[in-house]
């Protein structure tokens, strides 16, 4: 039978604890919160009644019910208080010692049938459960946060957790009205290993001068449909914390991906940590510049695309409603583009070896329609600052965002996205974690649009298997080299990896 889990410890109330709390007191639980001192308890106090306050005002709770949440949560700086717990959970700051040291207490303190379970979003488990008497009663129960508006959670257990303790902390978390995910003990588990991957790339691309921070952000934002870019991403969550669990994974991987980098390092050694210090990758309280009008593109009037297919058939269309003459040609016969004022090359690969067949090399540049409101615009070595700006303002007048990036393998959009896809399948196929837990992670943890999986079936195995090859000649990255399973896959035929997965 499911273990109940009436009364409930939490140790530490800061704004995470608090939120956990508040979760398991609306649930109709005893609470008991735990701080280390007087001025911490009266803080974690003050997170609860304004909380909940918040939730009154807009009408969501009745202040009847505010009182009856808050009436069940005892406060106390005493962990001998914990002694009746049935589950106590911890939300104490990111550090192994700490963590470790607070588990050898509770597993003096509370009774031998009470499940010790930490709040970690990146730790091991592992190591903290083995510094108890009780290994196979410790698991993580990883909230996010602010918790009581956030409905994902990851229960991570261990290679000696109990047999069905993790569907009964899965169960619990149902009841909560939470949505629960499992996964082994895996650094990041689910949700930061591969959240972590994909920002840290984005820094990389970015001291690497492939694109600009506001190029990257808008890519993702505006092409992939994500709730924000990654440099935004980071400077909410913290670049002090990404930081560190960008170490907590390389740690453990060796992985140069999950290497955190330099600007990273460098930004958190000065002290710029985000929206948290008012300057992370952006600077807050400033007023932005006016975003500039479109250009008319009045130097152009001949538009060469080189392409084939649907896509060259409708930018030509496009081009020349927009006024401009049209010229179209195969990549292979490249004369009918040869005088025009700017040549678009459609492609997501470096198209300099186009440019060079050219007889102004100078005019191309290579143009990657993403979605329906974002163009990627890949300037090459030999690409004029007037070509560059020119098909700028012409992306513009065709109503669309340009994101203006180096002629590298996959430009923006998909050196970030497939790389993070192969991450996924990797976590398949290490077995750690199902097709369904891993796309419901990263719907419900980031607000993402659809699951990394879901994604990746909705592009295509293959599509998403040769720009994962086409990155890896271009930077000879490990990790952008398919996953043995994607290969194999698209090599057999499959076509829905989330059906071969059950």
């Amino acid at each position: 039978m499911a273990q109940t889990f009436e009364t409930v410890g939490v140790v530490g109330l800061g704004t995470m604890g608090a939120g956990i709390a508040e979760v398991f007191a609306r649930s109709g639980r005893r609470v008991i919160g735990v701080e280390a001192d007087d001025v911490a308890l009266e803080r974690g106090r003050g997170h609860l009644e304004r909380s909940t306050g918040r939730a009154v005002a807009k009408g969501k709770l009745t202040e009847d019910a505010q009182r009856e949440i808050l009436g069940r949560v005892t406060l106390t700086t005493s962990r001998a208080d914990l002694a009746d717990a049935d589950l106590v959970i911890e939300a104490i700051p990111e550090i192994m010692e700490f963590k470790r040291v607070l588990f050898a207490d509770l597993d003096r303190v509370c009774k031998p049938s009470a499940v010790l379970a930490t709040n970690t979003s990146s730790l091991s488990v592992t190591a903290i459960a083995a510094g108890t008497s009780r290994p196979g009663r410790v698991i993580g129960m990883h909230f996010f946060n602010p918790a009581p508006v956030m409905k994902l959670v990851e229960v991570i257990h261990t290679v000696v957790t109990d047999d069905g303790l993790a569907d009964d902390i899965a169960a619990l978390a149902r009841s909560l009205g939470k949505t629960p995910i499992t996964a082994g003990d895996r650094a990041g588990f689910v949700v930061n290993r591969l959240l972590l991957g994909y920002l840290n790339h984005a820094c990389v691309l970015l001291e690497a001068g492939v694109a600009g921070r506001d190029d990257i952000d808008a890519a993702m934002k505006l092409g992939v449909g994500l709730p924000m870019g990654p440099f935004t991403l980071l400077d909410l969550i913290g670049l002090d914390t990404s930081y560190e669990v960008c170490e907590v994974l390389f740690r453990e991987t060796r992985d140069r991906r999950h290497a955190p980098a330099p600007v990273l390092r460098e930004l958190v050694t000065a002290g710029l940590l985000g929206r948290k210090t008012g300057r992370g990758f952006y600077s807050y309280g400033e007023v932005a510049p006016a975003t500039p009008e479109a250009r008319q593109a009045a130097s152009v009037s001949t538009v060469g695309i080189v392409g084939g297919g649907p896509e060259a058939a409708t930018l030509a269309t496009a081009v020349e409603r927009a006024g401009f003459k049209p010229v179209v040609a195969e990549s292979a016969d490249l004369t009918p583009v040869g005088d025009a004022d700017v040549v678009l090359a459609l492609s997501d690969r470096p198209v300099v070896e186009l440019a060079v067949r050219l007889p102004h090399p100078e005019r191309l540049a290579g143009l990657h329609l993403v979605g329906d409101g974002v163009a990627e615009v890949a300037s090459t070595v030999l690409t004029s600052p007037e070509t560059t700006a020119a098909v700028h303002d012409l992306v513009q007048i065709l109503d669309r965002t340009p994101v203006m990036c180096g002629d590298r393998a996959e430009f923006v959009v998909n050196a970030l996205l497939y790389a993070y896809l192969n991450d996924a399948v990797r976590m398949l196929e290490s077995g750690y974690a199902s097709a369904g837990d891993i796309d419901t992670g990263m719907r419900l943890g980031c607000g993402y649009p659809a699951g990394p999986l879901e994604m990746l079936d909705a592009i295509g195995l293959e599509a998403v298997r040769d720009g994962l090859r086409a990155l890896y000649a271009e930077y000879r990255e490990p990790a952008f080299a398919p996953v043995p399973l994607l290969d194999q896959l698209v090599t057999a035929g499959v076509r829905s990896i989330r059906e071969y997965a059950g």
